[in-house]
């Protein structure tokens, strides 16, 4: 990283070299300086990068690939430059706030990284912050605070869902995405429930399956984005299919009617000009047309790596960190993060609260933690067991406090969901490493920060 700037802080240049080691044998690799080019507002920029064939293992994608150690290295460089000007950290990335993607010369769909930092910093109390190292105590303890901003990709990947509405009430959606544990299952069944009125304990998922419609796969956290537009157009078409039954049907309460002239809300069919009050349960038309459901298919196009892309789309965020430093027994420790993030609407606040937090836990073992070591002779890796490799636990992690924005993203998809998760884990080693600075003052730029290092 080489970093130029006036005394005010304004970047004038930035350059990012970086050089991706994978095997003999492999063609992979990791973008990481995907989030440099607009993260700041740069007038000269440059990112290059080289690929070096090592004796290690294949090397494939893990959660937060590229970006996350690309943003490793230029917000620590950011802190760094805060320092050496005597700048602090937050103000130098407000001053540096980009009103376009600068890369692409397109505007940002929606970005709100200013109220990110904005928020972060008084949940966390930054404003108590003294910039003097070593100069924060509580409880015979050196306090370190830092901070560091994060960014992720958003784009939609293509997918298919069928949704379909049975006679006994109930709702069917599927889509041959997955559930890693990121919560696809309840995301799906909140959209056709939102769609339909069917409750939710009624809506039945159906995924993982090659012989459902495609979906999209789990990657890049882009699930979540590409199944709205899917599944809302697969309900859409069932309900319409719904309304044409219910004018053609004999006997129907609808029968004299066309069907633009009904209208499906809450789970029921009724006449525009009357209002729900005399609306009738979908499952009664089933019933009436002798059917055992209605069934509806929806598409949602790609927009991942569009060439000819209008807006810039990514999500953006956050992390303030503190660490407590006792050098009697060369103990550090992570005593406090808070993390704000802007990911569009979040559809499921609480699941989503808890993607977040466990990349922040990664991210400590990012920091802090975890490292592979390789035998120099054959290249197989010595620390290859969970007895061997250091993560982080329960007792390492500290409480984790997350707050999302709310601005909701109509260029990804209609309810304006971006994906969250990896995004959690881009950042936080920066802001811990900034924070292990201002406690110990001692500057570290490789990962993991080793405990003999700071007693140097």
């Amino acid at each position: 990283m080489r970093l130029g700037a006036t005394l005010d802080g304004r970047l004038v240049s930035l350059q990012h070299d970086y050089v991706y080691d994978r095997s003999m044998l492999d063609d992979h690799h990791e973008d990481c300086g995907e989030a440099t080019p607009f993260q700041y507002s740069v007038p000269n920029l440059r990112v290059t990068f080289g690929r070096a064939k090592r004796n290690i293992g294949a090397t494939a994608d893990l959660r937060g690939p590229g970006a996350v150690p690309g943003l490793y290295a230029t917000e620590s460089a950011l802190n760094e430059l805060a320092d050496q000007l005597k700048i602090d950290p937050v103000q130098l990335r407000v001053i540096n706030e980009p009103k376009i993607d600068e890369s692409l010369g397109i505007p940002f769909s929606s970005r709100h990284l200013l109220e990110c930092f904005e928020i972060g910093a008084e949940k966390f109390g930054w404003s108590k912050r003294i910039p003097e190292v070593g100069s924060m105590k509580r409880d015979g303890l050196i306090l370190g605070w830092g901070m560091a901003g994060c960014s992720w990709i958003a784009a939609r990947f293509p997918a298919d869902a069928n949704v379909q509405l049975h006679n006994d009430g109930t709702a069917r959606v599927a889509c041959g995405t997955q559930d890693i544990g990121t919560g696809t299952y309840t995301i799906l069944a909140q959209l056709t429930s939102q769609k339909t009125g069917v409750p939710l304990d009624k809506v039945e998922v159906a995924l993982g399956d090659t012989s459902l419609p495609e979906g999209p796969l789990s990657g890049g956290s882009m699930v979540t984005g590409s199944v709205v537009p899917a599944v809302f157009a697969a309900a859409d078409n069932a309900i319409a299919s719904l309304l044409t039954i219910a004018t053609t049907t004999r006997a129907s309460p609808f029968e004299k009617h066309k069907p633009d002239e009904l209208k499906f809300e809450g789970g029921r069919v009724f006449v525009k000009a009357d209002g729900p009050a005399g609306g009738v349960p979908f499952a009664e038309l089933l019933q009436r047309a002798n059917l055992r459901m209605v069934t509806g298919s929806g598409k949602s196009e790609s927009t991942f790596g569009n060439p000819e892309a209008k807006f810039s789309t990514h999500s953006f965020g956050c992390h303030f960190v503190e660490v407590t430093w006792q050098a009697e027994i060369a103990r550090l420790r992570v005593s406090r993060v808070v993390t704000v993030i802007d990911a569009g609407r979040i559809l499921n606040p609480l699941a989503g609260r808890n993607q977040i937090e466990g990349a922040v836990v990664m991210g400590i073992g990012m920091a802090l933690f975890e490292h592979t070591s390789y035998d120099p002779q054959n290249g197989a890796p010595i620390n290859s067991n969970l007895a061997d490799y250091v993560m982080a636990v329960n007792a390492d992690v500290p409480p984790i406090d997350v707050h999302f924005l709310d601005f909701p993203d109509k260029e990804i998809n209609e309810l304006g969901a971006r994906g969250i998760g990896e995004i959690g884990l881009a950042g936080i080693a920066a802001a811990i490493t900034a924070a292990v600075h201002h406690a110990t003052g001692v500057r570290v730029r490789e990962l993991p920060v080793k405990i003999e290092n700071l007693l140097t």
